[in-house]
């Protein structure tokens, strides 16, 4: 229950980021495989590096690692979060 919890809040913070501004529905796939990545990493700037390649993959646009390792420290409150729910 909680990873499903997790993964559904983790998923709307990324679906609400826009860090291109193209829209909060332009990011469907690079959420999901950030959430996936989510799974098994702890640590900020691990998960930040995953979110910067990602999203630079699929869109061909430099992000800025800081605004990544923003985006990570949200993820990893909001799975710490889950955690403690139970």
């Amino acid at each position: 229950m909680e990873n499903v919890l997790m993964n559904k809040k983790a998923k709307q913070a990324l679906m609400k980021w826009d860090p291109f501004q193209m829209g909060e529905g332009a990011y469907e796939i690079e959420a999901s495989d950030v959430v996936a990545a989510l799974q098994a990493i702890d640590d900020p700037t691990e998960l930040a590096k995953v979110i910067q390649r990602v999203y630079e993959h699929s869109f061909e646009i430099w992000i800025p690692f800081e605004n990544c390792v923003e985006m990570a420290y949200q993820l990893i409150a909001i799975k710490f979060e889950a955690k403690c729910i139970i």
